[in-house]
């Protein structure tokens, strides 16, 4: 009892000066149990092996491993493979101390503790029957420490019978507990490290951007969830695929050829850059991201990996491309004059039209303004959208018979690139420009059959494609039309789409003409004399009566446009503050050339194209100049030329 209390307690740092000993590790063992170690058995398989390693040198030995648990209080057994099982129970989380056995004693006095007989030995007071029922006497116990000194748990080697170390066994449950540490540390060093893994992982997954990690030529490692969750695809997919073949596959075609320019470009550089440039997501929409690149160097400066980041900024694109359209739309509209201002007038008709306006404008609903040409069908749709709920979108005005009928269908829905001849670039159609807000279509009678059809699907489905595409877009764009033709004729005679008609005739405004609004001719004068005087820089304070009255007579079929035109000419020869028109001005309607002796009315179709063919007779199939066949009937060249497409007329017979 005396010589056990007297063991020797030598520190460890004293193990490597003790003298060399026969009794050592074979180096074939030693070296199974680091391979363990390093082909990733687990902590318990290489435990295990030491342990039966020890017990091999000595018969009779058991060994076992205690680790220290996590409170750096309590020992949990991590091998005992040999020991009595009551005896592990009764000493499995024992508490370290100065007086708790052999394990409990030497994890916390960071030294060996040799007990030759644990029955008279008073560290073993509390747990003396269960020795005595394993039928246990010596324990040899040595803290197992780290590199730099923390106790990770203990070694100890049991025997059945008295005894005391010698300088060998010493020695023997020092390699041992060398060779356990290193098993110990590196096991909790690679959890740490899956565990840092685990955790940098959620933290990567849980942001809103798209995380990758690609290697130094490109080539993508990792990605993130948010990534993969996004475009739908695996890890293993995205990574499956080559460099190119992922980009062409993700990546917008528009730009594809500018991205990969600005790829190649980047990675040699060596430095951080960036992108922007539209993906593919799982859902089949591109949208807008930016890709932050940052490179990671070695000590030679040369990359190993690139970290990259993509930033979701399709709404801030959006939001720039519908100003820019916005931009360019209010350019044609400086460039293009205006007809006029305001709506100026008092008369009945003219408040029922407006009764109407204040009526359909909070509504999406559609509109078809109808009226002869020049009494101001544009101004009441730019009326209809300003009290809309759509007043902060967009208003793009398109005339339907200004446009040749074969490009007609690209200024409407856009185009592609290489869509057809001339078309080098994609170009956004008008309802795309429109998108949020209100599209109005002028002249809508002179629409060709084709482009009926894909307005139709507008109307009834709020989607199309582009010419040339197969992409769907999707747009939120009101539709006020207008036209002077008379669509129910049109329609009759086959020229115009009956569906069409009556998705377009939701709520009808009729215009009415000047003549039919004559109370307001004064009116108008004075505002439009004040505007013109405005800008030549002139200053005129009065019209004169006999001036005041030629403009009530007058019928004017060209409607405000055409008496517009007739102010802004008095304006200009005027050279004092008093107005004058010359009567000489209103003796003819519309310019003819010799020979003509009629205009073209609203007719039904087969008068519609004999008048026609008989102004191309005439004209030897000229249309436009002035003995051309679009001055003789009285109209505009566009329209002209609409209606022989419509009709199918072929001008070039009439050619001499």
């Amino acid at each position: 009892m005396a010589n056990a209390r007297r063991s020797p307690n030598l520190p460890i740092q004293a193990f490597s000066t003790l003298p060399s000993s026969p009794q050592t590790l074979p180096s074939e063992a030693v070296l199974d149990a680091l391979k363990m170690m390093l082909i990733g058995a687990s902590l318990n398989e290489v435990l295990t092996s030491i342990t039966r390693l020890i017990e091999a040198h000595s018969e009779g030995m058991l060994c076992s491993i205690f680790l220290l648990d996590e409170d750096g209080l309590h020992l949990r057994y991590g091998v005992a493979a040999n020991l009595p099982q009551a005896y592990q129970a009764a000493t499995d989380g024992v508490c370290i101390g100065p007086n708790v056995g052999s394990c409990g004693a030497a994890a916390y006095l960071r030294q060996p503790v040799f007990i030759s007989d644990m029955l008279s030995h008073p560290n073993w007071e509390g747990f003396r029957d269960v020795v005595l029922q394993s039928g246990l006497r010596a324990a040899w116990s040595t803290p197992i420490l780290s590199h730099d000194g923390k106790v990770l748990g203990t070694f100890c080697m049991y025997y059945r019978e008295v005894r005391q170390p010698v300088m060998d066994e010493i020695q023997l449950i020092d390699y041992a507990s060398r060779i356990a540490a290193i098993a110990i540390e590196r096991k909790r060093a690679e959890e740490k490290l899956r565990q840092d893994e685990r955790e940098f992982r959620q933290l990567i997954d849980f942001l809103p951007q798209h995380v990758l990690v690609l290697d130094k030529e490109g080539f993508l490692l990792q990605a993130n969830q948010v990534m993969l969750d996004y475009n739908g695809h695996t890890l293993e997919e995205m990574q499956g695929a080559g460099t190119d073949e992922r980009v062409k596959r993700d990546l917008h075609p528009d730009d594809l050829e500018r991205v990969r320019d600005e790829r190649r470009r980047g990675f040699s550089s060596r430095v951080p850059f960036e992108i922007e440039k539209r993906m593919l997501g799982k859902d089949g929409r591109y949208r807008w991201f930016l890709f932050r690149y940052k490179p990671l160097l070695n000590e030679q400066g040369g990359v190993t990996r690139w970290f990259a980041t993509a930033t979701d900024i399709d709404d801030r694109k959006r939001a720039e491309e519908r100003m820019r359209n916005e931009n360019l739309a209010l350019r044609e509209e400086i460039d293009r004059s205006s007809m006029y201002e305001e709506i100026v007038g008092s008369s009945n008709t003219l408040r029922v039209v407006l009764q109407h306006v204040a009526k359909v404008a909070p509504t999406d609903s559609t509109v078809l303004i109808l009226g002869e040409t020049g009494t101001g069908k544009e101004l009441i749709a730019r009326a209809i959208h300003k009290r809309s709920k759509r007043s902060a979108g967009a208003f793009i005005r398109v005339n339907c018979v200004a446009i040749p009928s074969s490009l007609i269908a690209s200024e409407l829905f856009g185009h592609e690139k290489g869509a057809f001849t001339g078309a080098l670039q994609r170009r956004l159609g008008r309802f795309e420009l429109a998108d949020g807000g209100t599209i109005f279509l002028d002249e809508i009678g002179d629409l060709p059959a084709d482009t009926q059809n894909a307005l139709l699907r507008v109307l009834q489905e709020r989607e199309f494609e582009r010419v040339g595409g197969t992409q769907t877009i999707r747009v939120n764009v009101r539709v006020i039309a207008a036209t002077n033709r008379d669509l129910a004729a049109a329609v009759a005679s086959g020229s115009f789409r009956e569906d069409l008609f009556y998705r377009l005739n939701v709520f009808p405004i009729d215009v009415p003409s000047l003549r039919e609004r004559a109370d307001d001719i004064t009116l108008l004068v004075e505002y439009l004399v004040a505007r013109s005087a405005k800008r030549a820089g002139k200053k005129i304070r009065h019209i004169e009566k006999a001036t005041l009255d030629l403009f009530k007579a007058y019928t004017w079929p060209g409607n405000i446009r055409e008496l517009q035109n007739v102010v802004e000419r008095a304006v200009i020869l005027c050279e004092g503050d008093t107005l004058s028109v010359d009567e000489s001005w209103f003796k003819h309607d519309t310019p003819r050339s010799p020979g003509t002796t009629q205009s073209l009315p609203t007719s039904p179709f087969n008068q519609e194209r004999e008048m026609i063919e008989a102004a191309l007779r005439e004209s030897r199939g000229r249309i436009a100049g002035p003995f051309g066949a679009a001055t003789k009937l009285g109209i505009p060249r566009q329209t002209l030329d609409s209606k022989i497409a419509a009709l199918g007329i072929d001008k070039y017979r009439f050619k001499t």
